[in-house]
């Protein structure tokens, strides 16, 4: 979640009929721009493609801008989609969706005011020494402030944009014709999983009642790590859209790219071993891949855990199933890699063999950290390129349109998150190491 200067502050459309009007009043200027551009392209003697015209600049930057204004799950379905189905995804629509994961507009300080009046009672301000109306950041359902209470406590207080919740599953549905009338998805490929999926995950994370449970949850996981710091709920102000927390001072942690090799090294590595931990030990993972969701607090030297809206639990036979893939991966028994597979539900047990072939493999490159034989280079493994190789392999294939279920999806976000992170700080770690106790 991050803000910049210069994104007004834009009252949130919260009637289904003003947010789908919005909509609708999008779709209808994008398809203006289209006839005009084909037009002028068809005078030039050009004969222009259905998506040449549809993805423009000028059409890509519009959606973008208009969903982001709308906030809510409007936006942030497509950065599910961007994120989650952005292998399943034409190159063209996942450039459209990407352009969703930057920052939204905070709302006016009017209806910022009015809320928490509503929340807090007509003297709520008494209870605070500071209250920048200004947020720290500004993300597709809600916005931080950073403020001292009255007892000179530093607190985070992240504020829910106003019929965020009503909107969630119309706002899904909306974006999901939008895209469909692109033409851009495969004719076989069944979204609707995903969809139903992301309806889910969004009314946790517009949930704070529950994601204030989950922090206390998380907290346990880390109690006694010394690598993390967490913040600590602060009851007494929070509400069901209102989730205040101790303030935790941090840089980002893509700041360590400059850091010495060693403590690039570390912060990954304690990541990593983090992960197996949630996985394997708790069935408890913070599946957003969000880099801003990691600080790095340096007189501590620790790394800071933010958000907990997308924690999400995973049943102990789908871990196991996991860490059957990967034991089988690193003892290279790619029938036990293939069942694992299958157990998973990245594929169905009755597909063609060769298309078990290609799954098999890829889910055996994926696993290739696990069993090299020394410190894993991640910025140098060439692994990402590899893996599109084959998954393109697949995406040709009219033998396989399958959606993986949800939970795969969800926790394959937050392994490639950490494998992108890995590359930006070009980490080398021993993964094996790492993996070793639940082997």
């Amino acid at each position: 979640m991050s803000t910049k200067d210069n994104k007004p502050a834009l009252a949130l459309p919260s009637s289904r009929l003003s947010r789908f009007t919005k909509l609708g009043s999008l779709a209808t200027r994008v398809a203006g721009n289209m006839l005009a551009d084909g037009v002028s392209e068809f005078a030039r003697g050009n004969r222009p493609k259905f998506k040449d015209l549809l993805l423009t600049p000028g059409n890509v930057t519009r959606v973008a801008d208009q969903l982001a204004q709308m906030r809510g799950a409007a936006m942030k379905v497509g950065q599910l989609l961007s994120m989650d189905a952005g292998d399943l995804l034409p190159p063209e629509l996942s450039t459209l969706l990407v352009k969703l994961r930057s920052d939204a507009h905070a709302m006016p300080e009017k209806e910022l005011v009015k809320l928490l009046t509503q929340q807090w009672g007509v003297d709520w301000r008494k209870r605070f020494i500071q209250f920048p109306l200004k947020p720290i950041a500004a993300a597709s359902i809600g916005q931080v402030h950073k403020v001292i209470d009255d007892d000179l406590n530093l607190l985070a207080i992240k504020i829910q944009y106003p019929g965020i919740k009503q909107s969630i599953d119309s706002d899904v549905d909306n974006v999901a014709t939008l895209i469909n009338m692109t033409g851009l998805l495969p004719k076989k490929l069944n979204l609707t999983p995903l969809l139903i999926e992301a309806k889910k995950q969004l009314h946790d994370e517009a949930n704070y009642v529950l994601e204030g449970q989950r922090l206390a949850q998380y907290a346990q996981i880390v109690a006694n790590d010394d690598a993390f710091l967490m913040p600590r709920l602060a009851p007494a102000l929070s509400s069901d859209v209102v989730l205040a927390m101790t303030y935790i001072e941090g840089k980002p942690i893509e700041d360590l790219q400059t850091a010495p090799q060693v403590l690039k090294d570390k912060v990954i590595t304690d990541l990593m071993r983090l992960l197996f931990k949630e996985l394997f030990e708790f069935n408890l993972v913070q599946t957003d891949p969000n880099f801003a969701n990691y600080l790095f607090n340096h007189d501590e030297q620790k790394i800071v855990l933010l958000d907990f809206g997308a924690t999400r639990e995973f049943s102990a036979g789908f871990a196991q199933a996991y860490r059957r893939l990967m034991q089988a991966a690193i003892a290279k028994d790619k029938p036990t890699i293939q069942q694992a597979t299958i157990e998973i539900g990245l594929m169905g047990s009755h597909v063609p063999d060769h298309i078990k072939q290609i799954i098999t493999d890829i889910a055996y490159i994926a696993c290739e950290p696990l069993y090299a034989q020394q410190p894993y280079d991640f910025a140098n493994s060439g692994l990402s390129a590899r893996l599109q190789k084959q998954g393109m392999q697949i995406g040709l294939d009219k033998d396989y349109i399958h959606t993986p279920p949800a939970d795969a999806i969800f926790l394959h976000r937050k392994l490639g998150g950490l494998f992108l992170l890995a590359i930006k700080l070009k980490a080398k770690v021993d993964m094996a190491a790492l993996f070793k106790p639940y082997q």
